[in-house]
């Protein structure tokens, strides 16, 4: 997929996404529709690059008590050129139990790094919300332009 460059790069949000970020740039613009795997893709390579977004608790939560549906995800993502997983949240806040529920730690930064070594799926811990969302536009525009 070529364009121009003043043409903006087309980011594909997943239409079951339930928060979706809003990118404000004039880099991009944004359409909605559903995507095999992920929560954000490029137009184009919607079966090749993906970002999986996550809130702290949300990935609490899948890693604990979601474990098999997540993993079927993560196997769809592992056959693509470009996949991560984005979470909204630091390590700090992970180590300091900013989350519901009683899981240890130790458990979900292993969790993590199941994913990261298993399924060779980097994890980024952003910060929060914004942070997040800012990397997840760079994540794609930088893509975009080395497949360009």
């Amino acid at each position: 997929m070529f364009r121009s460059s003043e043409s903006p790069v087309t980011i594909v949000i997943d239409s079951r996404e339930q928060e979706p970020y809003s990118f404000h740039s004039p880099l991009v613009a944004a359409v909605r529709r559903a995507l095999p795997a992920g929560d954000y893709s490029l137009e184009g390579f919607e079966n090749e690059v993906a970002v999986k977004r996550k809130s702290l608790d949300d990935f609490v939560g899948t890693v604990v008590h979601s474990r098999s549906r997540f993993q079927r995800e993560l196997q769809k993502l592992a056959g693509y050129r470009a996949a991560c997983v984005v979470v909204e949240a630091g390590v700090a806040d992970v180590l300091q139990q900013r989350y519901r529920g009683a899981a240890h730690p130790n458990a979900i930064l292993g969790s993590a790094l199941s994913i990261i070594l298993d399924y060779r799926i980097p994890v980024f811990f952003c910060g929060n919300r914004q942070a997040a969302c800012q990397f997840t536009q760079a994540y794609l525009l930088a893509t975009e332009r080395r497949w360009r």
